[in-house]
């Protein structure tokens, strides 16, 4: 992993790239997004700053246990600016997702659960088909693929 002069304050694009890992393109879509910014050169090039790198570290942890960029981007908005975050910080923000992440963990241990039922069933219709009728919540109203015709309108 290449090193950052420590005396160096603003880092280009490359540079936060090689050292996090993130793509170029990564970086970019990051910014468009407002989880991270940078500063402009005269020539028109970008800068961030050294804690642009956690950020970058974060977000990128957060995806992977799959919490949305929108999600990402308000717990970030909380964080002070050009401020290394801290152990602190981050575990203030990752305890909001804690709830939404245990939901999540269930959902998908009953998914596992159940999913030899559903490929056995081939077109998704069983009456209580765990993944498009979980509990067989439709099974009042309709049953089959015509809960798929609803999904369109």
């Amino acid at each position: 992993m290449p090193q950052i002069p420590v005396n160096l304050h603003e880092l280009t694009v490359g540079q936060v790239s090689a050292r996090s890992g993130a793509a170029v393109s990564a970086l970019h879509f990051y910014e468009t997004k407002g989880l991270i910014s940078s500063s402009r050169t005269s020539g028109n090039q970008r800068r961030y700053t050294r804690d642009t790198l956690r950020r970058v570290a974060f977000v990128r942890a957060a995806q992977r246990v799959g919490i949305p960029l929108a999600t990402i981007r308000v717990a970030l908005a909380e964080l002070p600016e050009e401020r290394t975050p801290t152990r602190e910080d981050w575990a203030k923000l990752s305890a909001t997702w804690r709830t939404e992440l245990d939901v999540r963990i269930k959902q998908l241990g009953r998914l596992r659960d159940h999913l030899t039922d559903c490929i056995g069933c081939g077109c998704l219709s069983l009456d209580a088909c765990v993944l498009s009728n979980p509990d067989d919540r439709f099974g009042e109203r309709r049953v089959g693929s015509v809960l798929y015709a609803d999904r369109k309108s």
